[in-house]
């Protein structure tokens, strides 16, 4: 008995009881509510969080997301070490435009140099793939998938065309292709830099002869593949009739009116671009006198200002004439 009470005063003086109808109350023991408030207390002070302070920002202080893409970029430009000589001379400031690179000779190895003397180049990727659809009827994608047949099973690879351009005269293309997408379009873009070339604008068309620069001064041809293409000098008001991917690159040049035909098997869609692009190099391959250049509004490269299209209101005379040729027109 003695024992039992000593182990009882003993549970009482560490704040425990034993429960009833069990022998010793060492293993069953019941918490004070003195116990309780210390334990919630400390667990209050291991899991307290502190609050976020809330900033002000004033209107003022906010920087929208154009002016901070351009920030970025000359970041980018002033980091940027130029490994050739050509690119240590656009860093100085010897040379100042992109015409110069071209009268020099020089081949652009470094996408930099086309950042820095064209800041307002803008890009677009070509619609070369087709998704898988029933007799050819899949919907055009960007990005063209191809595999390859291996043991350990299909490879795909993804390719893509880019087209960059500042509006005003200067284009380029490039190709890509890589195992992901994003790497390919990266390449495209890349190479489309590094393909940057000059075009000469005017007004060919006798029924302009406005002497400004919103067309092609005379007729010219590409050809890849079985695909041929020929470019024609518009009037002014005219817009750009062409297929659809080869609007993306004379809106990329700079042109603004002009007549096309092509011929070929045109769904191959890489030749029809490449022929495009090999027809407007034709543009400074000929040469012009200079008693035309005033009267043609003959321009090599850029300007300065872009050239503003004019859509051109078809009369109501005409508009009869296309209505009653659509009823005639059962198929």
């Amino acid at each position: 008995m003695a024992k039992k009470e000593s182990k009882e005063q003993e549970l009482q003086e560490k704040g425990t009881t034993p429960r009833k109808g069990s022998k010793s109350g060492a293993g069953h023991a019941g918490k004070l509510p003195a116990q309780e408030a210390a334990i919630e207390k400390v667990v209050e002070e291991v899991l307290e969080v502190e609050k976020p302070e809330v900033i002000a920002v004033e209107a003022e202080h906010i920087v929208p997301l154009e002016e901070e893409q351009i920030v970025v970029k000359k970041q980018d430009e002033k980091l940027w070490e130029p490994r050739t000589l050509i690119g240590k001379k656009v860093k100085s400031g010897e040379i100042k435009t992109l015409e110069e690179v071209f009268n020099l000779g020089y081949k652009l190895m470094e996408t930099q140099i086309v950042d820095v003397l064209v800041p307002n180049l803008q890009s677009d990727l070509i619609l070369v793939g087709q998704s898988k659809g029933k007799f050819g009827g899949g919907q055009r994608r960007v990005f063209r998938q191809t595999q390859k047949k291996t043991m350990e099973g299909n490879k795909p690879s993804f390719s893509t065309i880019a087209v960059v351009g500042n509006q005003d005269g200067i284009v380029g293309i490039g190709y890509g292709k890589a195992k992901e997408t994003v790497p390919a379009r990266e390449k495209a873009l890349r190479n489309a830099k590094l393909n940057v070339f000059m075009i000469r604008r005017g007004c060919g068309s006798w029924l302009c002869n406005c002497g400004k620069h919103h067309s092609i001064p005379y007729t010219v041809r590409g050809k890849s593949g079985s695909v041929i293409v020929e470019l024609r000098p518009a009037p002014r008001g005219k817009g750009l009739v062409a297929p659809e991917e080869c609007k993306k690159i004379m809106r990329l040049a700079g042109i603004r009116d002009l007549w096309s035909r092509v011929y070929g098997c045109t769904s191959t869609r890489a030749n029809m671009i490449v022929a495009t692009v090999l027809a407007l190099q034709q543009l400074m391959q000929i040469k012009v006198q200079s008693a035309y250049y005033e009267k043609l509004g003959v321009v090599n490269g850029s300007t300065g200002v872009l050239e503003v299209p004019i859509l051109q209101t078809p009369s109501p005379s005409k508009e009869r004439g296309q209505r009653g040729r659509r009823r005639n027109n059962k198929f």
